[in-house]
């Protein structure tokens, strides 16, 4: 396992291609004054020790040399150790709707924006606990299997979008069915599942689902976004101007199903809370998580990280002696060696004469 001890340190890197930039600045600025003083090729002569190439290799020995330090600062480390880490948390599950219907913006910017980044401000309260993804429209999928990389679940949930899941509608029955099966399968363990959807259209059995999952201490909280009175569906999430239309061409409205997201929440023992533009509603669920009964949660993670950073300085000390040691002008002793057995002297005169 890799990552760095000062991650703040690589931002430095960003001064890189800014002296890049003014080293070729340099070079052309140079060879603009140069050619005020006479033709290139007969000044190149005039000054024969003169090297084009060693100050641009003295400079990039330098360029990786600052790089060498920027990443040695940066501490890269190395997991050594594997170990079950033991904690008290509970295993949350969030089941995302992305039916097209979750595009309509009467919650603002739309209803799947708002969830997500609802959803984001939950990842970073938690502490011991475990979370999953499970996304869902007409079929549902696990995003990301229950894990205790918080930095994943935030990753992964900054990618969906509503194009995931080709087959339209809300299954919630089987984003239930399939949370169940992705919880840890150890009994007395305290479980939760979030389900964030408009509550419209679904077609399969929830309820019954819900109540499958009651059975096994699964407890359901269910979050309803969008506004009773409802809006219109966009096209897509970059056309928001033209709206989804029925066969008879009128625009079609999507509403909060209130009442099917309330009794799935009181079947599974959970509440729901309606999402507004002023709240998304997941404070309120998660007080209710935090009354639950934390349990043992073991999963495997590095302990052991040893530094890294003395190979990166060794680098940078090579680098910086070669840079030392290489001089800007050419070497006296072998730019004696001819190997032609003509100078360019020799053959700028020739080319004069013709």
């Amino acid at each position: 396992m890799f990552k760095f001890g000062n991650p703040y340190f690589l931002y430095v890197l960003l001064i890189i291609p800014v002296l890049v930039i003014l080293f070729l600045l340099s070079k052309y600025l140079k060879r603009k004054s140069l050619k005020r003083f006479g033709d290139a090729s007969l000044i190149c002569i005039l000054m024969p020790d003169v090297s084009v190439a060693r100050p641009a290799v003295k400079f990039f020995f330098v360029l990786f040399a600052l790089a060498s330090v920027i990443f040695a600062l940066a501490r890269p480390q190395f997991g050594s150790k594997l170990e079950k880490v033991r904690r008290e948390g509970i295993e949350i599950i969030i089941a995302l709707d992305v039916s097209n219907s979750m595009l309509a913006d009467d919650i603002k910017p739309n209803r799947l924006e708002a969830s997500k980044r609802a959803i984001s401000k939950l990842i970073e309260k938690l502490k011991n606990d475990k979370i999953g993804l499970i996304i869902f429209a007409g079929d549902a999928y696990v995003q990301l299997p229950v894990t205790t990389d918080f930095g994943a679940a935030k990753m992964f949930l900054s990618t969906i979008n509503t194009n995931y899941i080709a087959k339209q509608g809300t299954a919630i029955g089987s984003a239930i069915k399939l949370a169940k099966e992705s919880f840890s399968q150890e009994k007395n363990k305290s479980r939760a599942l979030i389900i964030i959807s408009d509550g419209e259209n679904h077609e399969d059995d929830a309820m019954a689902a819900a109540q499958e999952a009651s059975k096994e201490n699964i407890v359901i909280h269910t979050i309803g976004m969008g506004l009773p009175q409802g809006a219109p569906i966009p096209v897509s999430e970059r056309i928001t101007s033209d709206y989804k239309k029925d066969n008879e061409g009128n625009v079609v409205i999507t509403k909060l199903n209130d009442v099917a997201l309330q009794q799935i929440a009181t079947t599974a023992n959970g509440i729901y809370v309606r999402a507004s533009n002023s709240t998304s509603g997941l404070d309120k669920v998660f007080d209710e998580i935090n009354k639950m009964n934390k349990e043992l949660i073991e999963s495997k993670a590095y302990s052991d990280y040893d530094d890294r950073f003395q190979y990166l300085s060794a680098l940078a000390l090579i680098l910086l002696l070669l840079d030392f040691i290489i001089l800007e002008r050419k070497n006296r002793i072998l730019n004696k060696i001819n190997l032609f057995k003509s100078s360019v002297f020799d053959t700028f005169q020739k080319n004069n004469k013709s």
